[in-house]
């Protein structure tokens, strides 16, 4: 099962033009006393993405069909990501360098913002209605989270040089250990911990 998904993404260095009414500064340094410039370019390198198992289903073996089955999802780990930036221009705030790298990977939903959180000691549960549920399974979660580095220019200000960690996807999968290999890197690595071994999820893809 694969999870939601909020956009694409490109990797090099490009120069993107930030759209008038960003919001105020949340962060980094103050320009205190003169009018912060606000309608500055940004050029992003070094963009790349990681998915992370964050949570994972006790192993499940069903030994006659079954209609349906509910899943605690356990925590892997106990960190709470946040979207984070690194060397915020005063003239954007966080909220806005995170609205700029979005437009610059052309999602079609807003990366996660400032505000929001994904807890890993938060509880998950999966359910599955198939009717025809047989044999081992297993269930996990995952988060999608993007890395980018950015160096801000506007008017005859210094260059801004920053970090923005944050996700553009999360979502949890359900799969027999009959199947082959998932096609995330997180339902593979869920799969070696959860199933019997000589499994076929358990191969690599």
């Amino acid at each position: 099962m694969r999870g939601i998904t909020r956009g694409t993404w490109a990797a090099g260095l490009v120069a993107v033009t930030l759209a008038a009414g960003l919001t105020a500064c949340t962060g980094g340094e103050s320009t205190q006393g003169t009018k912060a410039c606000s309608k500055g370019t940004y050029a992003w390198s070094g963009v790349r993405r990681t998915e992370r198992l964050t949570a994972l289903g006790a192993p499940v073996s069903f030994k006659k069909k079954t209609a349906s089955y509910r899943a605690h999802l356990k925590p892997v780990g106990d960190a709470v990501h946040r979207p984070t930036v690194t060397g915020v221009p005063a003239g954007a705030g966080a909220a806005g360098v995170i609205k700029a790298l979005g437009a610059h990977l052309k999602v079609s939903e807003p990366l996660a913002g400032p505000s929001e959180t994904d807890d890993a000691e938060a509880d998950h549960y999966f359910e599955a209605a198939t009717g025809d549920l047989k044999g081992a399974y297993y269930s996990w979660s995952w988060i999608g989270l993007v890395d980018a580095d950015f160096t801000y220019t506007c008017g005859g200000d210094a260059p801004v040089r920053g970090h923005v960690r944050t996700w553009d996807k999360s979502g949890s999968g359900f799969m027999s250990c009959s199947d082959g290999p998932a096609d995330r890197a997180s339902g593979r690595t869920a799969a070696r911990q959860t199933c019997p071994d000589g499994s076929k999820a358990t191969k690599d893809a």
